[in-house]
């Protein structure tokens, strides 16, 4: 299921869904923030924050992001709000 997720974050409509599913204000505000000052809409920003984690995250953040899949009712809900609450960039929202 992870996967079908992540394979569909670029569309804005996923992109929104998964932010009013979050139901994460200060997360979506730090999101809006990226991507105004990245240029690019949220969803895209939110697709390379994602898939950078996951391509450069080290054992020890992925055995941390698993913790946190296992104990959540919707691990890919959890798996996505705690990468961005990871990347994204605090103090903006």
């Amino acid at each position: 299921m992870f996967g079908a997720l992540l394979s569909t974050l670029e569309d804005p409509q996923v992109c929104e869904r998964l932010l009013s599913t979050l139901d994460a204000p200060s997360l979506s505000a730090r999101l809006t923030a990226a991507a105004q000052a990245e240029g690019r809409a949220p969803a895209q920003v939110m697709a390379a924050r994602v898939w950078h984690f996951l391509d450069t995250a080290s054992d020890d953040h992925f055995v941390q992001l698993m913790g946190i899949m296992n104990q959540a009712k919707d691990p890919g809900l959890a798996a996505v709000k705690a990468i961005l609450a990871a990347t994204l960039p605090e103090g903006v929202a």
